[in-house]
C-alpha cells in the first residue's frame, strides 16, 4: 500500500503534539482543531488525551484527524486538560499499539505522553527497564520516555521530567498529560520545535505556531533546548530542566516540513522559503521564460527566484488537492504514470517555454524526474532545476523517515549526473552557506542540524540504531488492528513529494 511513486519518493513527516489547558471543559474539541492544523507532521494515526482533574481517558487510532474523531467521540473525552498527537513513524511500526499519545499508570497516578522525535538510546534503557521488571506494550521508543516518567512520579512530576531528560538521549519535543498537570519539554538540542502561549481562558502548547491561530492562541514563548513549560490551575510557568547544548534545530523545518505560517527562529518560514529562492538565483542563475513552482512547497521560493531574477513567475502544474482522500490501490498502470495522479501540466503555460522548476528536495530522483518528463511532454522547450535543500547524503536519526544512505541519490551520483538522470537542461542545488543565510542571516550554521547534508551529526548516533529496533514478527491479527480504510493511499502534505 505503500509503493506507488509518488508515496515512496518522498521525505516522511515527523510527527505533532499539542497541549491544552482551558477553563471551559472542551479541552479535546480545542485540540482536535490543533491536530487539524498539524496534520501535515503525520498521518498514520492521531489520539487525544483529556483529563477531567480526576482521571485521565484517552482516545487514539490509524487514520487521519478527521477519521478518527467526529462529534460523538469527542463528546465523550471531558476534561480541561488535553493533549494531542499526529504521527507519522520514525520508530516502531505503523500499527494501532504503536499510535499515541501513550497511556502509562501506576499507585501513584495516571500520565499520557505524545512526543516527536526520536531517541538514539531507547533500546539500551529500554532493556535497563525491562531487566527491572518493566513492562512495554508498544514498539516505540516513546513508550521508554513515559515509563521512566511513570516510575519516578512518586518524586512529582517536574523531578520525574528531570530524571527521564537526564537519562534519554536523541531529538524529542514531549507533551504529557497528569490528573492537573500538563507538562512539555524539549531536548537539550532542541532539534524539534515546540512553543508555548495563551488562550482567551487558558494555555496551550504545540509543535508549531500555525496551531494557534485556529483556537485563539497567542504564541509568547519558543520553548528552549532543555527547557520545560508546566501548565496547571496556577498558571503557566517554565523550568530550565537540564543545561541547553549546542543548538541545533532541524533545517528541514525550515525547507520541508514545518507549514509556510509557523515561525521558528523568531522568522516566518514562509519569508525563510522565499528568500531561499533568492539565493538559488544568486548562485545558480540561468536565463529563462518563467519559472514554475512544484505545488506546494515550491512557491515561495519560486517567487523568491523570480523577483530575485525577473523571470515572470507562472503556475505550472494544477495540484489534485483530494486524492490523498482515496482508498482505493491503483494498478500497476497508475503506479506508473506516478505523480500524473496528482500534479497536472498547465500545457498553455508550458508549450515552447525555457522553465525554472523550483522544489525544495530530492531524495532518491524519481518523482522529480517524472516531473521534468511531464513538463517536456507538455512541450517545455528547457527545464532548469533549482533544489532550495542543499544535497541530501546521509540518513537521518532524530524523527524523520529518510532513505538509507544507498537510496539518496545525492550520495551515490554526482550533481552532473543526478542532473542527466533527472532529465533536466541544468540542476542548481541551494548550498548549505545558502540556505543557512536564507533561514537567518545572523546566525551561523552551529545553530542547526544539517547533518543530512554534512554527515556532522549533533548527538552521537549508534552504528546499529534502526527504526525497527523494537519490533518482533507480527503475531497473527496484529495487521488487522489497523481498520480497513483508515490508512490514505495518498497523504495531505505541505511539502513536495520527492
Amino acid at each position: 500500500m505503500h509503493d506507488e511513486a509518488w508515496h515512496s519518493d518522498r521525505i516522511k513527516e515527523e510527527c505533532g503534539v499539542t497541549g491544552i489547558f482551558t477553563r471551559d471543559g472542551h479541552a479535546a474539541r480545542l485540540s482536535f482543531f490543533t491536530l487539524f492544523a498539524l496534520q501535515h507532521r503525520g498521518q498514520e494515526s492521531t489520539g487525544i488525551a483529556v483529563s477531567d482533574g480526576d482521571k485521565v481517558r484517552m482516545h487514539r487510532d490509524m487514520g487521519l484527524v478527521s477519521q478518527v474523531f467526529n462529534e460523538e467521540i469527542l463528546e465523550t473525552l471531558v476534561g480541561n486538560m488535553a493533549i494531542g498527537h499526529t504521527r507519522y513513524s520514525t520508530t516502531g511500526a505503523s500499527v494501532s499499539r504503536n499510535a499515541q499519545p501513550i497511556f502509562c499508570t501506576s499507585q501513584v497516578g495516571e500520565i499520557a505522553v505524545a512526543h516527536n522525535g526520536n531517541l538514539i538510546n531507547a533500546v539500551e534503557i529500554r532493556e535497563e527497564m525491562e531487566a527491572e521488571g518493566e513492562t512495554f506494550e508498544s514498539t516505540a521508543d516513546s513508550e521508554v520516555i513515559a515509563r521512566l516518567i511513570i516510575t519516578n512520579l512518586h518524586n512529582g512530576i517536574e523531578e520525574a521530567v528531570r530524571v527521564a531528560m537526564k537519562k534519554i538521549q536523541g531529538a524529542y519535543s514531549v507533551a504529557v498529560l497528569t490528573k492537573n498537570e500538563i507538562i512539555g519539554f524539549r531536548d537539550p538540542h532542541g532539534v524539534r520545535p515546540l512553543s508555548a502561549g495563551t488562550m482567551d481562558d487558558g494555555w496551550m502548547i504545540a509543535s508549531e505556531t500555525c496551531a494557534f491561530g485556529p483556537v485563539g492562541g497567542e504564541v509568547t514563548h519558543e520553548i528552549q533546548p532543555g527547557e520545560c513549560v508546566i501548565i496547571s490551575n496556577d498558571g503557566m510557568r517554565f523550568v530550565q530542566v537540564v543545561p541547553t547544548q549546542r543548538p541545533a534545530m532541524c533545517m528541514f523545518e525550515f525547507i520541508y516540513f514545518a507549514r509556510p505560517d509557523s515561525v521558528m527562529y523568531d522568522t516566518t518560514l514562509y519569508g525563510a522559503r522565499k528568500r531561499m529562492g533568492e539565493e538559488l538565483f544568486n548562485e545558480y542563475p540561468v536565463e529563462a521564460d518563467i519559472v514554475v513552482p512544484v505545488p506546494d512547497s515550491g512557491i515561495p521560493a519560486a517567487l523568491g527566484y523570480s523577483d530575485a531574477s525577473g523571470i515572470p513567475y507562472c503556475e505550472g502544474m494544477s495540484k489534485s488537492r483530494y486524492i490523498h482522500r482515496t482508498f482505493i490501490q491503483p494498478d500497476q498502470r497508475m503506479r506508473e504514470r506516478g505523480v500524473r495522479m496528482k500534479l497536472s501540466p498547465i500545457d498553455e503555460h508550458i508549450k515552447g517555454q525555457r522553465i525554472v522548476l523550483v522544489d525544495d528536495s530530492i531524495v532518491r530522483g524519481t518523482t522529480t524526474t517524472q516531473i521534468v518528463k511531464m513538463l517536456y511532454d507538455a512541450g517545455a522547450k528547457e527545464v532548469h532545476v533549482r533544489i532550495t535543500a542543499p544535497p541530501i547524503k546521509y540518513p537521518c536519526f532524530y524523527g524523520i523517515d529518510m532513505a538509507s544512505k544507498g537510496e539518496l541519490v545525492a550520495a551515490v551520483k554526482t550533481i552532473d549526473e543526478i542532473g542527466e538522470h533527472l532529465g533536466a537542461d541544468s540542476l542548481g542545488y541551494l548550498s548549505i552557506p545558502g540556505v543557512v543565510k536564507a533561514v537567518r542571516s545572523d546566525l551561523g550554521k552551529s545553530s542547526y542540524c544539517l547533518a543530512c547534508f554534512s554527515g556532522e551529526y549533533p548527538i552521537d548516533v549508534p552504528k546499529d540504531l534502526t527504526k525497527m529496533a523494537f519490533e518482533k514478527p507480527p503475531e497473527v491479527g496484529e495487521m488487522a488492528a489497523i481498520k480497513v480504510g483508515q490508512i490514505p493511499l495518498f497523504t495531505e502534505d505541505s511539502a513536495s513529494e520527492d
